[in-house]
């Protein structure tokens, strides 16, 4: 079976866990520290690692004060992670639409859905692609608005010359099993904005002030203050030394991703019947490779790659059609035309050209083109 995607580790990964068990320290300590380093220094910009990239967002979000009644503008194609990080805090997601051509947030319509409750928009950086950042900024500063970007999927992408992560408000980042890099699981949140930065620092240690360099070292506040809600999402050692071999290893993953993806690219460009997203992968760093087909046939062929050693995935039922954030007469059609279409294939750096070569004549012979 080619699986959809898997997590790519080797003798390093094991290694460094190891000695991590052998120090017997698992919490949060110096890997953890190291492993922040490193992305401060990649991205050139402050990072504070957590235990998942929903953490990350619900951090970013209660950071900025967003709190019951407010609103958050976010794309309902997205993973149920970036919602539940929004009505974590109190505030409720405002299902917006995509943009056909990359899957983003369709800033027409947030526009639109706009109010006087808004206080953040967070774009969604679907399959590695950002959409059009600029004008999303623009529109956040001449709204007053907070920008938090769920970049799960675009960890090394490029945007305009600039890393994705490396400019902006407030990014975030996922490590979890199957993304661009992993630490077993984990996220990062980016930003320059000092205050928002010690808030989350001590968010993520439960609220206690100040905690965090004593962790660095080895040690822990006995005597402390809270002033606010916390969680319990700080990362690991275990997280942080995976994640560090990880980020050794991300160039030869980058590279293997993004041919990949130009190969898949290549394979369909001519075919009305299959339709690819609008992407540069000589900047995007896929996360994963959608296709859309005729949704009739889009079931069916799941089926038939399943039965030819080939696992597919569906990327994603939109959120405003789940019971928890369903709105009365509230209707995306494009959103609900396109997920019924959305056919996700094999995308992982185990993978090698011969392999995206069978999935994709499987699909043609399929398809009869």
């Amino acid at each position: 079976m080619l699986r959809l995607s898997k997590s790519v580790i080797g003798i390093e990964e094991i290694n460094a866990v190891t000695k991590v068990l052998e120090n017997e320290y698992l919490g949060m300590g110096d890997n953890v520290k190291e492993f922040e380093e490193l992305l401060s220094s990649y991205f050139n910009r402050p990072t504070v690692c957590v235990n998942t990239g929903t953490s990350a967002i619900h951090l970013a979000l209660q950071s900025l004060g967003v709190d019951k009644g407010d609103e958050v503008l976010v794309q309902s194609l997205t993973y149920v992670a970036t919602y539940q990080a929004i009505s974590a805090t109190g505030a409720k997601p405002i299902s917006c639409e995509i943009n056909p051509k990359t899957l983003t947030i369709d800033l027409e319509d947030a526009k639109r859905k706009l109010t006087p409750k808004t206080k953040v928009i967070l774009p969604v950086h679907y399959g590695g692609g950002v959409g059009d950042l600029n004008k999303l900024y623009i529109f956040a500063k001449e709204n007053n608005l907070r920008v938090v970007e769920d970049a799960a999927h675009a960890f090394g992408s490029i945007y305009k010359d600039k890393l994705v992560g490396a400019f902006g408000d407030i990014c975030c980042f996922s490590f979890d099993g199957i993304k661009n890099i992993t630490s077993g699981e984990g996220g990062a949140i980016l930003t320059d904005d000092k205050t928002i930065l010690e808030r989350i620092k001590d968010a993520r240690l439960l609220g206690v002030q100040k905690d965090t360099d004593k962790r660095y070292s080895g040690k822990r506040s006995w005597e402390f203050d809270v002033e606010f809600q916390g969680w319990r999402y700080h990362m690991s050692n275990i997280m942080a030394a995976i994640g560090v071999e990880q980020f050794k290893k991300f160039p030869g993953f980058k590279a293997k991703r993004q041919d990949l993806a130009k190969l898949y690219q290549t394979e369909f460009s001519n075919i009305e019947r299959i339709k690819i997203l609008d992407h540069n992968y000589q900047e995007i760093v896929p996360h994963i490779f959608t296709i859309q087909v005729d949704s009739d046939q889009r079931d069916e062929l799941k089926e038939f790659l399943s039965a030819n050693g080939v696992q597919t995935g569906f990327h994603y039922f939109p959120n405003h059609l789940l019971s928890k954030f369903k709105i009365q007469d509230l209707n995306l059609p494009l959103t609900e035309k396109l997920h019924k279409n959305l056919i996700t294939l094999p995308l992982h750096p185990d993978l090698d050209e011969e392999d995206v070569k069978k999935v994709s004549k499987l699909i043609k012979d399929f398809l009869k083109v």
